[in-house]
């Protein structure tokens, strides 16, 4: 309480949901908003989250790794798709986000846990499956084994779909095993050291050699280009409610496109309106 001010609901609200943590996140969210004009609160906000990552570090291993898996899994069977190769470690803790959405600023805050499992190696059954595949999709995490299925999947006809949002060290190596590059304009940016959309499209495809490059722009929407000329592509107005995901939607979307056998152009299109 001296902490923080003797404001005392600051910590009661760490104290009174550390039995789960899903539980513990909402009650901070929900007290967080109430209290986003207070100055004081948002004063300590950086400390606070300081806090909620020691405490994800202490109780996600516990209570949320192993149950939070087999839920995703069971999600996925729901919607048919096969989790025949996820592979559940017990006593680890996945890569994980909590993410705070703010209807009034249509912003969002992130606190990230790495986890502790170990490297990502692919099996025979992964490689398999890469090879029979249409589309392999990487994020850059994991970079050795993303850098090691683009290769097998460059080696058999696979598309290479990249999905580059994180400046990742060794980022340059999987560019150039990617036919697809479909970076955020963050992204395309800060790689290229350009100061606009266009001259980063132009410097990814010159310097990577994909088939395409397809950067996202946010409510802009977006820009294309084949090597040819750069196009632009619109965002849809929409009452959006929670656009957390967004990205991911549009990145997943322009693989289904392609595997529909719609053109680059298309898949903008369509993946801008699925998002």
């Amino acid at each position: 309480e001296a902490q923080y001010g003797g404001k005392s609901g600051y910590l009661s609200h760490f104290e009174l949901f550390l039995g789960d943590t899903d539980d513990f996140l909402f009650g901070f969210s929900e007290f967080y908003f109430e209290h986003e004009t207070n100055e004081t609160f948002t004063n300590y906000r950086n400390t606070i989250l300081k806090m909620i990552l020691e405490v994800l570090k202490k109780y996600n291993n516990r209570l949320i790794s192993i149950n939070s898996k087999l839920e995703e899994c069971n999600d996925m069977e729901k919607y048919n798709v096969s989790t025949d190769l996820v592979d559940i470690k017990p006593g680890f803790t996945s890569f994980t986000s909590s993410i705070w959405l703010s209807l009034d600023s249509a912003s969002r805050t992130c606190v990230f846990h790495k986890g502790d499992l170990p490297p990502f190696i692919l099996s025979k059954n992964h490689k398999e499956a890469i090879k029979k595949a249409n589309i392999l999709m990487v994020d850059g995490n994991e970079m050795d084994a993303a850098v090691e299925a683009a290769k097998i999947a460059k080696q058999t006809g696979t598309k290479v779909l990249y999905d580059a949002g994180g400046l990742y060290d060794g980022v340059e190596k999987l560019l150039a095993e990617s036919d697809i590059i479909i970076p955020s304009e963050e992204f395309s940016l800060a790689h290229t050291g350009t100061s606009n959309a266009e001259d980063a499209s132009k410097f990814l495809y010159e310097k990577y050699s994909p088939e395409v490059v397809v950067i996202t722009q946010g409510k802009k929407g977006g820009i294309i280009y084949d090597g040819n000329e750069i196009k632009q592509y619109p965002a849809f107005v929409v009452d959006a409610i929670d656009t957390n995901g967004s990205g991911d939607v549009f990145h997943g979307a322009f693989a289904a496109g392609l595997v529909k056998g719609y053109d680059f152009e298309t898949c903008c299109y369509f993946s801008s309106a699925v998002s």
